[in-house]
């Protein structure tokens, strides 16, 4: 971990955009990615947990660990998703947090970086069925900040939890802002 801190380290003196954050979160737990707007949202997130000292996993389409990206992506914390089949993912990492094994997994709750209506609600259901606490990670072109905001516990109540969850990312932008969406869940109605 002491190599991928300072991997940080120097990308965040070196990078035009300036990383910010709340205490990180500890134990098991969702980091939302928000809003995921362009690939650089990857290398971003990346920078943010090595800087506050995690290892994080992130969900990425089965295409990106096909040949020798495979092995690479594996290595960073990659898990393969078959979005046209993604059953049991869910499951999966429900299991993961329930083993008591310390992860963080990265979410991004669009799914996908543009062209989408709404939010996925993988990431609510994941964090209420294992109990774990959801944080709200974020890069900001605007501003050029990138970091961790508040770790907040879901109540079960969809149109509150998401009432948080947008007030926060009310005034971040992405990357590339016209691609941007707003936190909006489907069972919201």
């Amino acid at each position: 971990m002491r190599i991928l801190r300072l991997i940080a380290d120097v990308f965040w003196s070196v990078s035009r955009w300036n990383f910010r954050s709340e205490p990180a979160p500890k134990g098991s737990g969702i980091l939302l990615a928000g809003p995921h707007t362009s690939n650089w949202d990857f290398v971003l997130m990346l920078a943010i947990a090595w800087k506050c000292g995690f290892r994080p996993y992130f969900l990425g389409k089965k295409e990106l660990f096909r040949g020798p990206a495979g092995p690479f992506m594996r290595a960073l914390g990659g898990i393969a998703v078959d979005r046209k089949n993604p059953v049991g993912v869910v499951d999966d990492l429900i299991a993961r947090a329930k083993a008591g094994d310390d992860f963080q997994v990265v979410i991004t709750p669009e799914g996908t970086r543009g062209g989408v209506e709404r939010w996925k609600s993988g990431f609510y259901r994941i964090a209420m069925e294992g109990d774990l606490p959801v944080t709200l990670g974020y890069c900001d072109s605007k501003t050029m900040t990138a970091g961790l905001g508040p770790t907040i516990r879901l109540t079960g109540d969809v149109k509150a939890d998401m009432d948080v969850m947008r007030a926060f990312y009310a005034d971040k932008w992405g990357v590339r802002p016209e691609r941007r969406v707003m936190p909006r869940l489907a069972e919201e109605g």
